[in-house]
């Protein structure tokens, strides 16, 4: 499959085909919150992204930084090529439980370290998930957990089409 034409991003935006393959991770300026239920469930200036090729951002939240009883196991597994294996968490919030909706790697591949205590959380089953004063769009498709703000441009892996991108 051909590689799709990236779009031109306009003033203060990144595009997504800029990202490296192996992904980066690094350190987020902003505050990041989750909201499920009605209820904040995660708040924090302490989170990173991974960058990678064709994906907008994936946030990483600190599990301290989740209000207790937020995050429970959940059944599932996956394995990343550059991060390792994952765990599947539900998020819960307001009497809500968003089955399966965070993934964590608790022994992340070496260049990821920094994922170990941290959560990423798909947008989607969420009341709301905000960068900065932005609430966020989820990544397309709903098998990728990447945040989608105006400060990135795409396309994004995930729509119709791009499996093999």
């Amino acid at each position: 499959m051909r590689r799709p034409v990236p779009d031109v991003p306009v003033a203060d935006q990144e595009s997504v085909w800029d990202y490296p393959r192996p992904p980066r991770v690094e350190r987020v300026p902003e505050r990041l919150t989750i909201r499920l239920g009605g209820e904040i469930v995660a708040d924090t200036t302490d989170a990173v992204r991974v960058l990678e090729t064709s994906h907008p951002p994936v946030y990483y939240l600190p599990i301290a930084d989740f209000v207790d009883g937020a995050l429970a196991d959940a059944t599932g597994s996956s394995f990343c090529e550059f991060k390792g294996a994952a765990r599947y968490l539900d998020v819960r919030g307001g009497g809500i439980v968003a089955a399966g909706a965070a993934c964590n790697y608790p022994q992340p591949s070496p260049g990821f370290e920094m994922l170990a205590d941290r959560v990423a959380v798909y947008a989607g089953p969420m009341d709301e998930c905000t960068v900065g004063d932005e609430v966020v769009v989820p990544q397309p498709g709903g098998f990728y957990g990447g945040w989608v703000t105006s400060s990135v441009a795409g396309p994004f892996k995930g729509v119709p089409g791009s499996m093999g991108w």
